[in-house]
């Protein structure tokens, strides 16, 4: 039986491995996903300055969410960072989803992403 941290160790083992990989610059930054149970966020960050340049989360109160913990909320959220990141000039980033798999929440925020218009 695998508990509750030996699972958050074995995900950030394989985020660690997708870091590796995954860099964000300034013309191409990172979208980093981050879910816990009850929430969803988004930021996207250049690595070369160590700087986060827009976030989003179901904890926005902008998104006027009922349920965050859920694909629909994700999908607000992946929405939103889009949008945010748009207007600063972001169109084309790195997906980093953060060592979880691609699926549910996190396919959904990037699906949602990816029809507002960031590239990836």
């Amino acid at each position: 039986m695998i508990t509750k941290l030996d699972k958050n160790a074995v995900r950030k083992k394989r985020h660690a491995r997708v870091r590796r990989k995954v860099f964000g610059t300034a013309e191409r930054p990172r979208l980093n996903v981050f879910r816990s149970n009850k929430h969803i966020y988004a930021q996207v960050i250049d690595d070369m300055k160590a700087v986060t340049i827009v976030s989003a989360s179901t904890l926005d109160k902008e998104l006027n969410l009922e349920s965050t913990g859920n694909v629909e909320a994700a999908k607000k959220v992946g929405e939103l960072v889009a949008k945010r990141a748009l207007e600063k000039g972001i169109k084309s980033v790195v997906f980093d989803r953060g060592g979880y798999l691609y699926h549910g929440r996190v396919k959904a925020l990037a699906d949602a992403a990816r029809e507002a218009g960031l590239e990836f």
